[in-house]
Order: structure tokens, then C-alpha cells, then sequence
């Protein structure tokens, strides 16, 4: 930081219409260990999603925030966090990223823990006095765990807001999204996930991926390729489609302590590619139909016409567009690397027909090996070896900030560097200055 209060990383100056971050941000070892301190220890993290918690004894592992943990559903049902970490001499009791599993048997010295968390088997008993208690060496439960709407949320800071408190207006989004799929049985988990590592700071991807400025010209190849698919099927150009771009069609909001959404006009389920076939374009049609008919026409509309992407702070991405759902998780791993795990999610009971269709748009563009992301990632990568010219330190997000707020403009970034500051220490809550920002979700 070479001296610089985490006040002055960035620069809102709303009588002059200007935004800027300090590159420091991205690079100092000394910010990313506050990040991991003041912000990843004390915030609501995203582990799993009830689809994957369905039967007694399934579980999910990931690390969070530097920790080993584990979310498994018991015998009784009820769903449960755990630290990875064996009571007895440490070593993680899960060795699986996903499964079944009655018991978890540490391997180092076979200590047994049940699926409720409780030691219920330990080599040699008598070699233990009669104050060694079984019922304080159980597992240790994570701090705080709370779900909504199916999506289960840990934090490692026991007093932090309840779940509900945290989201704050983002509930509104997040229910459009959860009730479209109701008709079709809800939203579930696609076996397997997308995993990779890009060699740049975490919060770039966040900002990519709540940007919708560098699309024609990032992912020029991907739109070519869609022209062709879409004028050989006697439709419009793909820019012409979505209307990227176009202030008519979208608006950026920006939220408070819970997390910052950009929302825009978009194809989810309602309007369904013209490269789909005469089945699956009249199945859409029909899920149009029937959720107007129970949501009334603005609601019903709105969770079939518009497209949500929000970021639930720090590093959850909530993405729903006409290629189904995916949440995206950005890790910080180092200053200049993050790992990113992305899940798709389908509605349960809709035909496999219009599921092939949604997955392979998703993969095409937003997958490791698909148009878009490798894309993305040079696009990153190359903003964080800019960042080795020290003499240039400081990076714009002024877009849009003097005027009323467009698809394509900065308002959700400046949400997530002002939120982003305020955690870490630099800026009081609530100082969102300088910004347009609609009252209303419907625009």
C-alpha cells in the first residue's frame, strides 16, 4: 500500500462525475490479507444448494475462507456445517468433495464421527480416563449456518446479521428467479462443475462479470459465430437480439450491505432461441403462459423476460439468464490468482430436450472451454501484468455516474468498491454517493 490509508484506494468524487480505484487494490499482499480478515471471515459465504442435500447423508465439501468445511444432511434430516477438521489430531475427517455417508472415519487414527456430527467410535476406549468427554469431541459446528430459498450460507463471524437481514433487498431478486422454476418442480444442482484458475485478483472477475462494456469487444468471436447461427436460421444478429447496449432496454442498480445486482433486459425462459426447436420454443411459451397466469402479468413478465445478475458480497454470483442458472464463486487464492467454481442449476422437471438446450449455451459461453470465458481470462490476466506499470495507479470506473443509469454503465462496480472499502475499514456504511440510483425494480 506503500503507506496509503485504505480510505484513499479510491476516489468518489460525484461533483465531478469520477470514480477511481488504486491499483494497489489489486496487487498488495497486504490488502488481500485484510480481505481475508475483515471481509471473507466476516461475511455470508455460499456452500451448497438444497438439491445436493437431498437424501440423509449427503454431503459437500469445499474450503472457505482459508477453512476446511462441510455441509452433510443427517439421519434426522436436518441439514448441518462442519469444520474438516478431525477433534482428535486434526486431520480432515471428509475426504471426498461429494457424497453419501453414514459415518466419517478419520484415517490418521480411525476416530468415527456420524452424519450428525457426534464421535461415535474411538480404537482402544479404556485408554482413555473417565473425564474425556465424547459428547465435547464430537465435530466442531461451523459458527453460523442459515439457508433462503434453498441456498445454504455459512460465516465464520458468530454475530454477523441473520441471513434474511444480510441479502436485504436482494430477496426480491432472488425470489423472481427461485419462483419461476416452481412450476417445473424448483431449481436442482447439474452433476459436476466447472472448476479453473485464472492468474489475476478476485475482484476483477467480479467486475467482469457484472459488465456488460466489454462484450462486443471481448467476445467478438462469440457473437460472429452466433450471427452466423442466427442468420442462417433466418434471425436476427445477436447484438440486435439482446439489444446490448441499449439504455431502452436495461438499468444497473446498485444495493446496500448485502450485495449488488445488475439487472437488464435479457431472453431467460420466456424467449427462447430461434436456433431451438418448434418444441422447446412452444414448452417456453407455455411456462410464459402459465407463470402470468399464476404471478399476474407484471410479476409473471418480469420472471420471464428479464435477466438478474447479482453478486451477493463478497463472491457469489447469482446468474440467471435464457441459458438457465449458474452460481459462480470467485476464491481469492493470492494477489494475482483466483479460483472460480461455477454451478448450473436447470429446473427439475422441465423436458431433457429444452435441458440440453440451456446447457450447451451455457457451456458454449460461459464454460472453461467454451467462446466467452478463455476470452475473459486474457482479458484479466492482462489487466493484472498492466498493473505491473507502478507509474499508472490508478484505474477508472467512471462510466455513467452523471447520468440516469444504463445497461452497460459502472453503477453495480462502484456498489461493490464502496461496499468492498466499508468492510475493510475505510469508509463508513451507507456513503453511496454520487450515483443515480432507481428506487424501482420494474423499469
Amino acid at each position: 500500500m506503500g503507506g496509503m490509508h485504505l480510505s484513499e484506494l479510491i476516489r468518489d468524487e460525484p461533483e465531478r462525475g469520477l470514480f477511481r480505484v488504486h491499483r494497489s487494490s489489486m496487487t498488495s499482499r497486504e490488502i488481500f490479507q485484510l480481505e481475508q480478515e475483515r471481509i471473507f471471515s466476516r461475511s455470508w459465504l455460499y456452500l451448497a444448494h438444497d438439491s445436493e442435500l437431498r437424501q440423509a447423508g449427503e454431503y459437500r465439501r469445499k474450503t472457505m475462507a482459508g477453512r476446511p468445511v462441510f455441509i452433510v444432511r443427517g439421519r434426522d434430516g436436518r441439514v448441518r456445517a462442519f469444520m474438516n477438521t478431525c477433534t482428535h489430531r486434526g486431520a480432515l475427517v471428509c475426504r471426498q468433495d461429494q457424497g453419501a455417508a453414514e459415518t466419517f472415519q478419520c484415517f490418521y487414527h480411525g476416530w468415527t464421527f456420524n452424519n450428525q456430527g457426534e464421535l461415535v467410535g474411538i480404537p482402544d476406549q479404556s485408554g482413555y480416563s473417565e473425564c474425556f468427554d465424547r459428547v465435547e469431541r464430537g465435530l466442531t459446528p461451523v459458527p453460523r449456518l442459515e439457508s433462503y430459498r434453498g441456498m445454504w450460507f455459512v460465516s465464520f463471524q458468530p454475530d454477523i446479521d441473520d441471513l434474511v437481514t444480510y441479502l436485504g433487498d436482494l430477496r426480491e431478486c432472488i425470489d423472481l428467479t427461485v419462483d419461476s422454476a416452481e412450476l417445473l418442480g424448483g431449481w436442482e444442482v447439474v452433476p459436476g462443475n466447472a472448476k479453473y484458475t485464472i492468474r489475476a485478483n478476485w475482484k476483477l472477475l467480479v467486475e467482469n462479470s457484472l459488465d456488460g462494456y466489454h462484450l462486443p469487444t471481448v467476445h467478438h468471436t462469440y457473437i460472429d459465430y452466433m450471427d452466423r447461427r442466427l442468420e442462417a436460421a433466418g434471425s436476427s444478429r445477436l447484438l440486435e437480439n439482446q439489444r446490448i447496449g441499449h439504455s431502452s432496454n436495461g438499468v444497473s442498480y446498485a444495493r446496500g450491505h448485502g450485495g449488488f445486482l445488475h439487472f437488464s433486459a435479457g431472453r431467460t425462459i420466456a424467449n427462447s432461441s430461434p436456433l431451438w426447436s418448434p418444441e422447446a420454443q412452444a414448452e417456453v411459451a407455455d411456462i410464459r403462459r402459465r407463470l402470468i397466469e399464476r404471478y399476474g402479468q407484471d410479476r409473471g413478465t418480469e420472471m420471464a423476460d428479464r435477466s438478474r445478475h447479482l453478486i451477493i458480497f463478497p463472491n457469489l454470483l447469482f446468474q440467471d439468464s435464457h441459458t438457465g442458472m449458474r452460481f459462480r464463486q470467485v476464491w481469492p487464492v493470492a494477489p494475482d490468482a483466483v479460483e472460480v467454481l461455477q454451478t448450473d442449476l436447470v429446473p427439475r422437471d422441465e423436458s431433457a430436450e429444452l435441458r440440453a438446450y440451456r446447457l450447451e449455451w451455457s457451456r458454449a459461453f460461459l464454460g472453461p472451454g467454451g467462446l466467452a470465458t478463455p476470452d475473459d481470462v486474457e482479458a484479466l490476466e492482462s489487466c493484472q501484468a498492466g498493473f505491473g506499470a507502478l507509474e499508472s495507479e490508478w484505474s477508472d470506473v467512471s462510466r455513467g455516474m452523471s447520468r440516469e443509469p444504463q445497461a452497460n454503465d459502472e453503477l453495480q462496480m462502484r456498489g461493490f468498491w464502496r461496499e468492498w472499502q466499508h468492510q475493510l475499514g475505510g469508509r463508513a456504511f451507507g456513503s453511496e454517493v454520487g450515483d443515480q440510483v432507481p428506487q424501482a425494480l420494474h423499469a
